[in-house]
C-alpha cells in the first residue's frame, strides 16, 4: 500500500473551517479531557480515534434519520454517518496540531438489499514520532466490522473486493470532498440522503 499526499503543504491538512470546527467550546473540551494522562500524541490520536468510533453511534446502525455534518452536530448528537465521523475526528486531532485528512473508498452499499458502488469515508493521520501517515476508520464496529488503530498493520471497517468493482483509495485529501459536502446541503434527512449517497467525488470528476 502506497499512500499518496494530495498536497505537500502540511498546513492544509491542519486548518478549521465550518466543518471541522475545532474551535468550537464542545470540541475544545472534549480534546482536553481525552488528552488527559497521555504520554505523548500516539496515545492521543489512539484515544480519539477509539472515542469517535465507539461513542459516537453510526446513524444508520440506531437508525437516526437526524442529518449531522460538521464536527460540533456530531458531537452534540452523538451520531453521524461514515463521513460525519471522519469530521469529528479531523476536528479534534487538528485541534492538538495533528495534520489529519479525508481517505474515501467506493464500496458496494449492501451486497444483497442495495448492490451499488457508494463513498465510504474515514481519515489519513501523520504521527510524527514514526514520520508516517495511517489510515484510520472511525465507522463504528458492529457484527462484521471490526476496525482497529495500528501504525503497522492497517484494519480498517471494510475490505475492498476488486473483484465486485470496489477501488481503495489511497490519496489523503486536505478538506472533505465537495460532493459529498454537496449532499448533505442538498437534504435534511439521513434517509433522503440513503437514496443518493455520494457516487464521485469532486476530486476525482
Amino acid at each position: 500500500m502506497s499512500i499518496i499526499l494530495f498536497t505537500d503543504n502540511i498546513d492544509e491538512y491542519l486548518k478549521e473551517d465550518d466543518v471541522i470546527d475545532f474551535g468550537n467550546k464542545s470540541i475544545i473540551q472534549l480534546a482536553d479531557v481525552l488528552y488527559q494522562g497521555t504520554s505523548d500524541e500516539v496515545e492521543y490520536i489512539k484515544r480519539a480515534y477509539e472515542y469517535v468510533r465507539d461513542n459516537i453511534s453510526h446513524s444508520a446502525d440506531i437508525n437516526e434519520n437526524v442529518l449531522t455534518c460538521s464536527a460540533t452536530e456530531v458531537l452534540e448528537a452523538r451520531h453521524g454517518i461514515c463521513f460525519a465521523k471522519s469530521h469529528l475526528l479531523a476536528a479534534l486531532l487538528r485541534y492538538k496540531s495533528i495534520p489529519t485528512g479525508f481517505c474515501y473508498q467506493k464500496l458496494i452499499l449492501d451486497d444483497e438489499t442495495a448492490p451499488i458502488l457508494i463513498y465510504h469515508g474515514f481519515n489519513g493521520v501523520y504521527v510524527k514520532e514514526y514520520k508516517k501517515w495511517i489510515r484510520l476508520d472511525a465507522r463504528g464496529n458492529k457484527e462484521g466490522v471490526n476496525a482497529q488503530f495500528s501504525l503497522e498493520k492497517e484494519q480498517l471497517a471494510f475490505p475492498v473486493r476488486a473483484e465486485k468493482g470496489e477501488e481503495d483509495g489511497f490519496v489523503i485529501y486536505p478538506n472533505p470532498d465537495a460532493k459529498v459536502l454537496e449532499k448533505f446541503k442538498s437534504y435534511k434527512t439521513r434517509t433522503q440522503l440513503w437514496d443518493d449517497l455520494p457516487i464521485e467525488l469532486g476530486y476525482n470528476p
